[in-house]
């Protein structure tokens, strides 16, 4: 198969996830802001997730406009994420040297934050490799977005003039996110963690990043 682009994911592929605990005290600030009742690793599931009849039910039941809380919990996880990279906490991978030798025209379509993957690229010297990088915006409509939904893939394509185009992912989420854009997939492997996920059928896997020269 000949590829116009190339499109990346970029947590768990360019760079390390962002930290659980971490995540956790960030979402454990807006829940005591708010009061909820709710913990706030269920908060983190459903927030970053993009579960937004939980997050909706959550406000209601609290009381609490679901704009605002979205719009606190978008600054405690920016704020939260920026801090790590800054620290060095969170590092990019050291395979995605490999990108560097890949002929194609090549985009980040992430569920994070724009700014922080923004600020991710420019940390680790990383921008002038993606010709367009799209992410999702801790809002409503913004997390509606996030996959499997394919619009921010398909708004990459657009953006790169391609017709078709490989997204390399790490999780299941990204592989259907690529089959309902149409495109092919190429799952990221780092650890074992897809044994329970049967249902996922990439068009390739890999275990690191090089193997992309010999899918491509």
């Amino acid at each position: 198969m000949t590829y116009d682009a190339v499109l990346f994911d970029c947590d768990g592929v360019i760079a390390e996830m962002p930290d659980r605990e971490t995540m956790t005290a960030a979402m454990r600030r807006v829940q005591r802001r708010f009061e909820l009742s709710a913990p706030p690793e269920n908060v983190v599931a459903d927030f970053f997730g993009g579960n937004l009849s939980a997050i909706t039910d959550r406000c209601r039941a609290a009381g609490i406009e679901r704009d605002t809380f979205c719009a606190e919990a978008a600054r405690e996880a920016i704020r939260a994420q920026l801090s790590e990279i800054r620290s060095g906490v969170r590092s990019r991978y050291d395979d995605v040297t490999a990108i560097r030798d890949l002929n194609y025209s090549l985009g980040i379509v992430s569920d994070n934050h724009p700014r922080v993957l923004s600020f991710l690229l420019r940390q680790f010297d990383l921008t002038d490799f993606f010709e367009t990088v799209r992410g999702c915006r801790f809002t409503p409509s913004g997390l509606e977005r996030r996959k499997p939904d394919p619009q921010n893939i398909e708004a990459a394509m657009e953006t790169l003039d391609a017709e078709t185009a490989l997204y390399v992912g790490d999780r299941s989420v990204d592989v259907e996110a690529a089959d309902n854009a149409g495109i092919d997939s190429a799952l990221l492997r780092r650890t074992d963690r897809f044994e329970s996920e049967a249902h996922v059928t990439p068009t390739y896997e890999v275990s690191t990043l090089w193997q992309l020269d010999d899918v491509l």
